[in-house]
Formats: structure tokens, C-alpha cells, sequence
């Protein structure tokens, strides 16, 4: 990005989290097209971008609804107009209960779990009403964190789940959060099809035992083109390729120009040949490097236009790079930062800056930053 594109946004405020229109639009439309291909559904994860006006922007161009992380996420955007949200965690506390059935005036709301006594809980609460909550069971496909393991235990859950009168089985899903760990795009391609395999292979097991599977639900942002084309799978979930950022660059899933999320920072300080230092601190850029063991990235953010500068230090405020004799940048100057993980750093802030082509077009809500579960 050059001085002219940075020289636009002089009116905006430093650190502020800016939004490429263009960018983000063209990367949902190659996701939509990739949907529309392999005629199979489209249901991105929110959490993400946790804003109802791109969540809108999805479904408009075909998503069939959202994924959410927490309960609160599925509170706005049931309150935002979203009609259709599959809350993709574990669930069964009666506060949490309470406010997924509350929703459902307002939205289809679909609950997870991956464990036999989470479904008696879900339907202990339920008893008493003539709710039914529709249900999908997660499977673990490698990452080694929520889900039943493939084949027989995933259909010794779905009968278990389907005992309950309250409950109806209409899905199982998966992340492979591990392929975030890939160190090609040969092995990613292979956990994803492993991914898609573990889906539909134990869709196939529970209807051959009397028991319907209409969803077949996986993709991650590294993996979805890969398991959206196993035979079985209807529906892929990406979150966080609405942006992308450095660590999907590094894995060789996107490039820096197609990351349409940046953190517009301001030199602050710089003394003599040692170090620079940007208003982008850990409050403005977190301090992940990446996920489920993603060693992809360097430092902490890449700052567009200056390969010379390696962001190795952050602190609350502060944003450190040693100078190097070959950047032209000044005390005052602005960059624009790609973060490591978008999901985090949208999180940071109240709102996004949205421009096209540099220049400021408007101001979205960050709707469910920073909320509870």
C-alpha cells in the first residue's frame, strides 16, 4: 500500500481498525462461487467479524445462515435480523439454555454437543416444555479438542441423543483447527479430506442404522475447498476468510492483498539507529502468533509496504521495530499493519473503518466484541 492510498485516511484516528470493501467483497463472492460449484451450503462462522452488516452481506449473497461461538454472538445477531444460527459449542448450562431457547422467536437456533450427558441435561431442561431444539453432534477430526470420534461412538451419541423427546437430530459437524499447524498446502489439502471423510463416513454409519443425517457440516478457512468437494459433505463453515490476515498468507491460503483487514497505526517515537515505536500495542494487535501451532508468522503483524520493518515487540500501547537504514519512514507517518489473526484484533475494537481504495466510506459496529458467552 502506498503514501497515496495511507494519505486518504489522514482523517481518521490512530490505532483504528480498517475495512477494504473490496476486498472483503471479493473474497465472500469466491466463497459463494466455491459454494455454488460444488452445490453445497455456505454457513460462516461470525465469530470472525461478530458484525451483523457482514453477516447480512453473507446471507445476501447465499449463506444459508451463521455459526457462532458464544451464546451472546447468537443473541445479536438473532436481534440483528440473522434467522438461522448454529451455536457451535458444547451447551448445556440453564443460563445458556435459557437465552439459546429465548431466541427462538427470532431465529432457528441449533445447539451442539459432543457428549451423551449434555444431551440429558439439554433435554432435563427442556421436559417441562413443548420446545424441541434441533441438535448436531460435533466429531473430532484431528484437532483433538471438542467432538466424538468418528464411526461408532458418533452413532452411539445420535442414538443417544435421539432417545429424547425434545431433541431432534439433524446434523453432525466438524473443525480442523489442526490444519492450522500444516507446513504445506499438500497436507492441508489431506486434512481436509480426512476432515470431510470424518463427516460423512458417520453420516453414513447412523443412517445405516435407521438414523437421518440432513447436515454434513466442515470447513475450515485453510480446509474448505478441500472438504467442500468430499462426496456427502452439504455445507462448509469458513470464518475467517471474509479478511484473511498474516497467518493464511503464511500458510499459503491467501496473499497479503487479498487481507482486508489492517490496523492503521502512527509513528509515535524513534530513537536514533535503535528502535521505532508504533501506537499499535497489544490492545490494537493481541500478542498471538498464531493457532494450534502455526509457526507461519514473524514478529507481530506485517506493516504494508515496509519489508524492511520486523514488529518484534509489543506492549500495552507500544508497537517496537528496530529501524532499519533502508526504511523512509518518519516520526508522524502512518502504516497499515495486516494482523496475524483478524479474529482476535476485531475483537479489539468498537468499529470498523470501512474505505474503498483508501478512502473512508463509513463506520460498522463491531456488534458482539468482547462479550461473554
Amino acid at each position: 500500500m502506498n503514501k497515496k492510498r495511507s494519505s486518504l485516511l489522514e482523517q481518521v484516528d490512530t490505532p483504528s481498525l480498517l475495512l477494504d470493501l473490496d476486498i472483503m467483497e471479493k473474497n465472500l463472492q469466491q466463497i459463494a462461487s466455491f459454494a455454488n460449484e460444488q452445490q453445497i451450503h455456505w454457513r460462516p462462522h461470525i465469530k470472525t467479524h461478530k458484525c451483523v452488516e457482514i453477516a447480512k452481506r453473507q446471507i445476501a449473497l447465499g449463506a444459508v445462515g451463521v455459526t457462532v461461538a458464544k451464546v451472546s454472538e447468537a443473541e445479536v445477531m438473532a436481534r440483528g435480523g440473522i434467522a438461522d444460527i448454529l451455536i457451535a459449542y458444547p451447551l448445556f448450562s440453564p443460563i445458556k439454555l435459557k437465552k439459546a431457547v429465548a431466541l427462538l422467536p427470532l431465529a432457528k437456533v441449533t445447539v451442539a454437543v459432543d457428549h451423551p450427558q449434555q444431551a440429558e441435561w439439554i433435554q432435563q431442561y427442556l421436559a417441562e416444555s413443548s420446545v424441541v431444539l434441533d441438535v448436531w453432534i460435533k466429531i473430532d477430526s484431528g484437532l483433538r479438542r471438542c467432538g466424538v470420534e468418528p464411526g461408532r461412538e458418533t452413532v452411539d451419541l445420535a442414538k443417544a441423543v435421539s432417545k429424547h423427546p425434545n431433541l431432534r437430530l439433524t446434523g453432525l459437524f466438524t473443525h480442523a483447527g489442526h490444519s492450522y499447524a500444516a507446513d504445506s498446502i499438500a497436507k492441508i489439502e489431506e486434512i481436509g479430506r480426512l476432515e470431510g471423510q470424518a463427516v460423512a463416513e458417520s453420516a453414513a454409519w447412523c443412517e445405516r442404522e435407521g438414523l437421518e443425517i440432513k447436515h454434513r457440516s466442515a470447513g475450515s478457512t485453510p480446509t474448505f475447498r478441500f472438504c467442500g468437494k468430499v462426496p456427502g459433505i452439504t455445507e462448509i463453515r469458513p470464518g475467517n476468510a471474509v479478511f484473511f490476515d498474516a497467518v493464511q498468507v503464511g500458510l499459503g491460503i491467501a496473499t497479503f492483498e487479498q487481507c482486508a483487514l489492517s490496523v492503521l497505526g502512527s509513528v509515535v517515537s524513534m530513537h536514533g539507529n535503535d528502535r521505532l515505536v508504533l501506537d499499535t500495542g497489544s490492545k490494537s494487535l493481541s500478542l498471538e502468533q498464531g493457532a494450534h501451532g502455526n509457526a507461519t508468522v514473524k514478529g507481530f503483524g506485517h506493516i504494508v509496504g515496509h519489508p524492511e520493518l520486523f514488529l518484534s515487540r509489543l506492549s500495552e500501547e507500544h508497537g517496537m521495530t528496530a529501524i532499519n537504514s533502508a526504511t523512509e519512514l518518519a516520526l508522524g507517518d502512518r502504516v497499515q499493519i495486516i494482523p496475524n489473526h483478524a479474529c482476535t484484533v476485531a475483537n479489539l475494537f468498537d468499529s470498523y473503518v470501512l474505505h474503498r481504495e483508501g478512502t473512508v466510506v463509513g463506520e460498522w459496529k463491531v456488534d458482539a466484541r468482547g462479550r461473554v458467552q
